[in-house]
């Protein structure tokens, strides 16, 4: 007999455990889903974590951040309080231009601040422990009622959807399904939802060197936090790599990442104790994509003429039923994902509109009207 879940969330990364967190208020029939073996095995364990503040004049994404960053901040602390560290973090430029460049935002600062050496130290920058949020997210909850249930070592091969129920491997049964993926989007054959994934490297160290707050300029550098008399763990991290292949010789990989760490600030005594490395799953034009998939082949018969360039309102889309997605939220997925799983919850539960600008729809259209062009 097939087990039947309302909410089927596939990928237990920090996207797919904070959709689990949301839903845990309002409902215990909850499945996550992972192919590794525990939760945040991939990019999400990976990750250093680091909270910081978008600098840049106005935009959408930058507003999107700083929403994300005040919103995910507070739910950390008040929440999880014992897996975050809000010790401020110090933005550094990386040359007399970038130098330029942090004149032109001062006017634009989102947060406070104080002017530190060539940086700025941001009271709100934060680093929390990436597995450590994940897994009380999926475990730590005020209603006794409320449970996450999972399943790691699964691989989905196979969905199917019948008589509003979406079946995985002939063996599960969702009447939700919510892909938190990541960089693996084969669930779905989808020429438009394009994920680049952009991978990311970590490595914690121990050191004499005691460091008050993070820092962030070519690379970025956690607090200090102490495991023995004048020995400090320290976190390093970067995303940089395009194509994981190209990383042939980790040894001389550490070696870079701690001489850009060594330019930001002096680090003693160093022992390297662990190494990570995951894909951050990045979107083509960089922005979050949130709620219901297209479907591409039955829009595109219904509505041939797009091809050719056509506008058609994105609300005469035909949908999969009941299929949505959090993806592409790339190295800022502990700023992001809390804040679109809120989002993503509250539009499942209460039928309020997803921001338009990070919905799938935008990807669809654009993808379309770059095919007709060729």
């Amino acid at each position: 007999m097939k087990c039947t879940f309302d909410y089927v969330i596939v990928g237990a990364g920090i996207s797919g455990c904070s959709v689990a967190y949301e839903l845990s208020k309002s409902t215990k029939n909850i499945l996550l889903i992972d192919k590794l073996p525990n939760i945040a095995s991939g990019a999400s364990g990976a990750a250093g974590a680091f909270l910081s503040p978008l600098l840049g004049k106005p935009n959408y994404f930058k507003d999107l951040v700083a929403n994300s960053l005040r919103y995910s901040t507070k739910l950390y602390k008040s929440t999880f309080p014992n897996i975050i560290a809000n010790c401020g973090t110090t933005r550094i430029p990386k040359n007399i231009e970038d130098q330029e460049k942090f004149k032109d935002y001062i006017p634009h600062m989102d947060f406070s601040y104080q002017k530190e050496n060539d940086g700025f130290l941001f009271h709100i920058g934060s680093v929390v422990n990436s597995f450590g949020v994940c897994k009380m997210m999926t475990t730590s909850f005020s209603n006794q009622q409320s449970k996450v249930e999972t399943k790691f070592n699964y691989d989905v091969k196979e969905l199917s959807y019948e008589n509003e129920i979406w079946t995985l491997n002939n063996e599960y049964q969702a009447k939700n399904l919510i892909l938190t993926t990541g960089a693996s989007i084969d669930l779905l054959d989808e020429f438009y939802l394009k994920i680049r994934p952009v991978w990311g490297r970590r490595i914690d160290i121990k050191t004499s060197t005691k460091l008050e707050h993070n820092y962030h300029k070519d690379c970025s550098i956690s607090k200090s936090f102490k495991i023995d008399e004048n020995i400090y763990q320290v976190s390093i991290g970067a995303t940089h790599h395009r194509d994981f292949d190209g990383i042939k010789d980790i040894d001389e990989e550490n070696k870079k990442l701690l001489e850009k760490a060594q330019k930001i600030v002096e680090l003693k005594d160093v022992e390297i104790t662990k190494n990570y490395a995951g894909a951050r799953a990045c979107s083509i034009d960089y922005l979050p994509i949130v709620g219901e998939v297209i479907d591409s082949k039955k829009t595109l018969k219904e509505f041939p003429y797009m091809k050719k360039g056509t506008h058609v309102d994105p609300k005469r889309f035909s949908r999969y039923k009941n299929l949505y997605l959090l993806n592409g939220v790339g190295g800022r997925g502990f700023v992001l994902a809390p804040y679109l799983a809120k989002q993503l919850v509250d539009h499942l539960l209460k039928n309020t509109a997803i921001d338009e600008n990070i919905k799938v729809d935008r990807l669809f259209s654009r993808e379309v009207k770059r095919e007709s062009s060729e």
